[in-house]
């Protein structure tokens, strides 16, 4: 789950971290009002949406005067706003960030994820802040700096060193360091965050250390434990298929292809993505119904797929463990019946009751057409799609 970047400073302001002082504004008469109660010499009005590149795309202004504050936020709010995360199609523009400016007089890039790699918290870091991590990582990747933490042992005085050596930080810049990559650690592994990026930070004029800015994703598993998290999620930030899928528990994200999957487990739904892809097609989503789906979470998956319009064709790949494949043939008979499915649609059963399951399908009258295995489901939904085109 992603939060907004004025959310994810008031998560790390409770770990101790510098970050400059700011307000949320939906309105401009609100951005004016924030303005005013941080009685700064000038402020930074900026675009809250969840994707990188916002000042690249116009969404961050420096405003000198009350009267800039206020037709800078009237200029970003309800703007549509593409940068090279959004999309072409960008992202609506619904509140904004009003925040004291501050003297730059360095910037650098921190980041902190888990790493899977090596099953440990790592720390990136560069003196090319203010710069994508990935053109950075392109041309120059000795200007960056990896080092993980062991989960064993914890986070040590050392790690933070290192990336004070690295950052280039002298004097108490370094012991200022060794404080923040500590306490980024603690909010990192106590809020169950996947990725923590700051880019960047910067050094003051005065030399302190400050996140001027901060993106945070959480692991979406956790956050049965963490409420006060899950309340700062904005669905309007969504696709809203995606969150239609997770009211029924689905595991669902949107993709660019033509052909619609629905499979049982998520390994299972990344050879089917691969194999259609093998063959020439590309898919149009991820989406697994998990281990013990029912009747109605089928049909409400078919509909979640077949509400993306590039949707030409949908495979069905289902290997029956947990989960029957006469059940999973009674859903896809409902769902094909009541809501008229025009696209082709490939099915491959595997498994518990797959013989009942083959027979439901068999017995509907409808134009299902049956697989033996995944490699000859795909073959039969490409060329399908290929055909009807």
């Amino acid at each position: 789950m992603n939060i907004h970047e004025y959310q994810a400073k008031a998560v790390l302001r409770e770990f101790g971290v510098p970050v400059p002082n700011g307000a949320v504004a939906f309105s401009p008469e609100e951005a004016v009002a924030a303005a005013k109660e941080l009685g700064s010499k000038a402020w930074v009005v900026k675009a809250q949406i969840h994707a990188g590149g916002r000042g690249k795309g116009g969404g961050v202004k420096l405003a000198k005067t009350i009267d800039d504050v206020r037709a800078e936020a009237d200029t970003i709010l309800g703007m549509t706003l593409v940068t090279h995360q959004t999309g072409p199609e960008g992202r609506l523009v619904r509140r904004v960030y009003i925040e004291e400016a501050s003297e730059i007089a360095r910037e650098l890039y921190l980041s902190c994820l888990v790493d899977r790699a090596t099953s440990r918290v790592a720390f990136i870091c560069s003196t090319e802040g203010g710069m994508d991590i990935e053109e950075v990582a392109a041309e120059t990747p000795e200007k960056i700096l990896t080092l993980t933490v062991d989960p064993a042992s914890g986070y040590s005085g050392f790690h933070g060193r290192k990336v004070a050596y690295a950052l280039g930080l002298e004097g108490d810049q370094v012991k200022q360091c060794v404080k923040l990559i500590g306490n980024l650690y603690r909010a990192v592994t106590e809020k169950d965050a996947s990725l923590l990026e700051i880019n960047p930070l910067i050094v003051t004029g005065a030399g302190d250390l400050v996140c001027l800015d901060a993106k945070m994703n959480f692991d979406s598993n956790a956050l049965y434990r963490h409420a006060d998290i899950f309340e700062l999620r904005d669905i309007d930030e969504e696709d809203p298929a995606e969150v239609e899928a997770s009211r029924f528990d689905l595991n669902y994200v949107k993709l660019d292809g033509s052909i619609g999957c629905m499979v049982n487990g998520a390994g299972l739904a990344m050879a089917t993505m691969d194999i259609i892809k093998l063959y020439g097609s590309e898919p149009a989503n991820f989406l697994d119904v998990g281990g013990g789906a029912n009747k109605e979470q089928v049909m409400n998956a078919f509909k979640i797929i077949l509400s993306d319009e590039n949707v030409e064709g949908i495979l069905v790949n289902i290997f029956g463990g947990i989960m029957r494949c006469d059940i999973i043939a009674e859903g896809i008979v409902a769902a094909a019946k009541e809501m008229s499915i025009e696209v082709p649609l490939v099915v491959r059963l595997e498994g518990t009751n797959v013989d009942l399951g083959k027979k439901i399908l068999n017995e509907s009258g409808l134009a299902i057409i049956a697989a033996d295995d995944l490699a000859d489901a795909a073959q039969k939904i490409v060329a399908q799609v290929k055909e009807a085109a």
